[in-house]
């Protein structure tokens, strides 16, 4: 219990109608989750407004209401606060209701279009090698420690983030390594955390179906390396064209990263094939099981910021040398009859065309690549075809097939990403709308030393189908077809 002059404390007030003496129970942006002495804030979001559901909320045990506008109706025993904005309310009155755990565990947030999970789960690693224990909250899973709790989104909602820190708190953990999508940053979701460092990966083609252009995609990432303190540190990643955007306005310590470009930390690739890679970090060498030169900057990321939290860069190199892949991210398995499959998440055009171009420099020349690859329903279409381009650009055989369609006719989908698919590319293009069928087919046309890449779903085990979600899991059915072919 929590009284309510103390939860709304920094949250942008304009107006207050009550008392603000009232005791909270439980704080709530869903009014389906109400229950008596609740605080319900009003949030207007992409597809329902809260607003709306003000009434209900009251009738439902809520004794106050954040709001950006009064309701017509005033109840004498309820509390009114007028905000500026409801979603950036919600994020501080959910740190504030949670005690502000922010200010007592070491919360470092990475963000951009690739890498992200995999940074994330690799520092979570890392650290749990050093002998700390640290929190998760990634796309795939969230962790306490050890203890996994399943992820529903790249970032969780405000109030799900304070209390999953608090839980990490009451468990020990001294650090946080969290995924920030756009989404978040813009849905004000990270609001009212305090992060002791940010991590900018890289920014390409994605999400223009929810932010429209790329120029307001760039600017939610900009916006989280804005709200960094003087006592947090941005580190960027220097070869991407819009890493020193990023660090325009931050008050925070400004540090970069860089395979080519002049940087306070370097990395550069020594030799690399499918077993892993020899790397210079740093003026010192090291050996890694990840593969590829996108793993290199996820490493080099991984590494600098160990360092800019205080580690001994001899007790990170060796516990760098022991990382293992994030599953779904180039995961890589082998059949008996000598057929290399690559499982990854790679589901935008930059993300695509880093992996293929991983397995084209490892590769003998001699054998097939074959790209199976879809695009997901209901997001952006614009991709659809670059997707298909570079796949044929970069393979030697390619299959469309489905992604996660959503609400889509998969067709449809396929239909699109054909636009992308160029005349002299057309004999080696097959359309199967069935992801297993697909995955099978590829399997069936590769022969010893072929090499099959499974792009797109990577970790997920599911497949969205008109709204029901479908177990499904790409790297099973690889590995189960792989079997069934040597018997």
């Amino acid at each position: 219990m929590k009284l309510l002059k103390d939860i709304i404390y920094k949250a942008g007030i304009d107006e207050v109608i009550g008392s603000t003496q009232v005791a909270i129970e439980k704080v709530c942006f869903d009014s389906r989750e109400i229950e008596k002495f609740s605080l319900f804030i009003a949030v207007s979001g992409t597809q329902v407004d809260g607003h709306q559901f003000i009434s209900k909320a009251i009738e439902d045990g809520a004794v106050a209401i954040v709001c950006e506008n009064f309701p017509e109706e005033i109840k004498e025993e309820v509390t009114y606060i007028k905000v500026q904005n409801s979603s950036g309310a919600l994020g501080v009155i959910a740190a504030n209701y949670y005690d502000n755990p922010t200010s007592e565990i070491k919360l470092i947030g990475i963000t951009g279009t690739n890498g992200k999970t995999t940074t994330a789960t690799l520092l979570h690693d890392l650290y749990t090698q050093l002998g700390y224990k640290s929190g998760l909250l990634s796309t795939v899973v969230n962790k306490i420690g050890t203890e996994e709790i399943e992820a529903t989104h790249t970032t969780p909602d405000a109030i799900q983030l304070n209390a999953l820190l608090r839980y990490m708190i009451a468990e020990n953990c001294e650090y946080c390594f969290m995924e920030v999508s756009s989404h978040a940053i813009h849905q004000n979701r990270i609001a009212g955390l305090d992060f002791s460092g940010g991590v900018f990966t890289n920014i390409t083609h994605d999400h223009l179906d929810y932010h429209k252009t790329f120029d307001e995609y760039l600017k939610a990432k900009k916006f989280f390396f804005d709200c960094l303190s003087e006592n947090a540190f941005a580190l960027v990643n220097k070869d991407d064209k819009n890493g020193m955007v990023m660090m325009q306005n931050t008050k925070a310590k400004k540090v970069t990263y860089a395979l080519k470009s002049m940087s306070d930390y370097s990395c550069k690739v020594i030799e690399s094939d499918f077993s892993g890679m020899q790397l210079n970090i740093d003026g010192s060498e090291v050996w890694t099981k990840l593969i590829g030169k996108f793993n290199a900057y996820n490493l080099l990321a991984i590494y600098s910021t160990a360092v800019l939290l205080g580690q001994e860069k001899l007790n990170i190199l060796t516990a760098i040398s022991n990382l293992v892949s994030v599953e779904g991210r180039f995961q890589y398995v082998k059949s008996p009859n000598n057929i290399s499959g690559i499982v990854d998440y790679a589901h935008t055009p930059d993300a695509l065309k880093n992996v293929l171009k991983t397995i084209n420099d490892i590769r003998t020349g001699n054998e097939l690549l074959i790209t199976l690859v879809g695009c997901g329903g209901d997001r952006d279409k614009e991709k659809r075809p670059i997707m298909a381009k570079i796949a044929c650009d970069l393979s030697d055989k390619i299959i469309l097939t489905s992604d996660n369609p959503r609400s889509e006719n998969p067709k449809e989908i396929i239909k699109d990403m054909r636009q992308g698919v160029e005349g002299v590319h057309f004999k080696k293009v097959l359309a199967i709308v069935s992801r297993e069928e697909a995955i099978r087919t590829a399997c069936s046309l590769a022969s010893d030393g072929d090499i099959i890449l499974v792009a797109g779903k990577g970790h997920e085990k599911y497949q969205e189908i008109n709204g029901e979600k479908l177990p499904f899991d790409d790297m099973k059915i690889l590995e189960e077809t792989f079997k069934v072919m040597n018997n």
